[in-house]
């Protein structure tokens, strides 16, 4: 770093060429540019990198989702951004094979309205799956015309599937037709309620796993 009163250049601000000139301690200062290293990443960069790729892939589907249920956004973060910082945190881990989803953890929606109780899962023929729950309406901002909304995941297939109008909380009993090409096929499943015409919604519950009949 080298100081200068005057000059060819005088005192200036900002980069002109490989040097950098800025006001520092009331003295005009130049310094030349750092050089950029060609280094390879450290094992934990590379880990960094290959959880957030994963995160991104998975989520990036269902972003619509994300970014009508997932919390409220805070300044310039939006509800997508927030639910890859959420899934970064807590929903990727390791495995002998690479970063994959911890499929338990993954939250579609995040929000205060009261959940699923007791929800229960069952695959059936042609392609169906029957979910169940207890009507909670009453309980906090639960109202009985809630809608409950359901997300599909084949892992093998690398696809989703998506209702957001399955049945009111109140009917406590719903059946979604999956597409013909998710049978034979484990799938994962979540399951939320949310209010008609807002963005509030509740947290959502994982359901399970089960294989399309």
């Amino acid at each position: 770093m080298a100081t200068f009163e005057k000059g060819i250049l005088g005192g200036f601000s900002g980069k002109v060429g490989n040097v950098v000139g800025t006001r520092w301690r009331g003295k005009n200062v130049m310094r030349s540019l750092p050089q950029r290293g060609n280094y390879p990443p450290t094992v934990k960069q590379e880990e960094q990198r290959e959880k957030f790729k994963t995160v991104v892939d998975f989520l990036s589907p269902i972003t619509e989702i994300l970014n009508l249920y997932f919390g409220s956004p805070q300044g310039d973060r939006s509800r997508a951004n927030m639910a890859t910082s959420y899934h970064l945190k807590n929903a990727v881990i390791s495995s002998p094979t690479g970063m994959v989803m911890d499929y338990s953890k993954v939250l579609i929606s995040k929000g205060d309205l009261r959940g699923i109780d007791a929800g229960t899962l069952a695959a059936a023929a042609g392609q169906t799956l029957n979910l169940g729950w207890l009507d909670n309406s009453g309980q906090g901002k639960a109202t009985a015309n809630d809608m409950l909304m359901v997300v599909v995941y084949a892992p093998d297939l690398n696809l989703f599937y998506s209702n957001l109008e399955v049945a009111t909380r109140d009917a406590t009993t719903a059946t979604v037709t999956l597409p013909n090409y998710m049978a034979s096929f484990e799938v994962e499943v979540w399951a939320s309620f949310s209010k008609p015409e807002t963005n509030y919604a509740a947290m959502s519950t994982y359901m399970g796993t089960v294989t399309v009949l």
